[in-house]
């Protein structure tokens, strides 16, 4: 934060994660629920919350964004999240694994995601300064989603009307159901676009060869790409 204040940096938006929320029984998890992150990637998301927002002042604005699980297609393609997870699969082999499958999981568009930031950046400070957000569309399990996925790609995408979705066990239990009303009603933030949508621009983009050695390429899988750089 140090850094970014010598820097002039007057307003820091901090994209922190719904998965630090962990595993909740609850119908709606708002801003107030506990953290319990489950994995080191939401306890070090869970650990600098407080660290920005510990530097909240009149001249720098600090805001933390708890977004859901991102989806659909980009320029910098990921395919190890679980809607373009189980797309690709969908379209590539025209199978689909489900681990688990009651696991309730938020996603969220791309395309909202990147409105959500644009919104954060334009909004007086004083509306945004200390918050913290959940922004989120749909709450469907594992399984629901997989469906989607199925249905659009068999639509969509010639040669995939009928493809199998496997279900097996896991031992990942994340499960949780997010409230974005914190941020519709104080931010006028609401999602436009769907988890079909984001089926249908990743089916776009791969019928268009816009994601060629999908399988096999590290840049579209996070930790292939730190491992491919020796990052550790």
């Amino acid at each position: 934060m140090h850094t970014s204040r010598k820097a002039g940096v007057r307003r820091f938006i901090y994209a922190s994660s719904s998965s630090v929320y962990g595993v909740s029984e609850r119908p709606d998890v708002d801003e107030n629920h506990p953290l319990v992150p489950l994995t080191d990637y939401s306890k070090f998301k869970a650990m600098c919350e407080p660290v920005l927002l510990s530097e909240q002042s009149a001249d720098f604005t600090a805001l933390v964004l708890r977004p859901a699980t991102v989806c659909g297609y980009s320029p910098r393609q990921r395919l190890d999240l679980i809607i373009n997870i189980l797309a690709h699969h969908a379209i590539v082999n025209g199978k689909i694994k489900v681990f688990g499958g009651s696991q309730l999981r938020p996603n969220l568009h791309i395309e909202d995601m990147t409105d959500l930031y644009c919104l954060c950046l334009e909004l007086p400070a004083e509306k945004i300064g200390g918050k913290i957000y959940n922004a989120g569309y749909q709450n469907d399990t594992v399984t629901e989603l997989a469906e989607m996925v199925r249905r659009t790609v068999g639509r969509d995408m010639p040669g995939r009307e009928k493809i199998e979705i496997e279900v097996t066990p896991t031992d990942d239990n994340r499960s949780y159901h997010i409230s974005s009303e914190k941020i519709r009603r104080e931010l006028g933030f609401a999602p436009k676009h769907t988890i079909e949508d984001a089926v249908r621009d990743l089916v776009e983009a791969f019928r268009s060869g816009k994601l060629p050695d999908s399988m096999t390429d590290p840049r579209y899988y996070n930790i292939r790409t730190m491992q491919a750089v020796a990052l550790k």
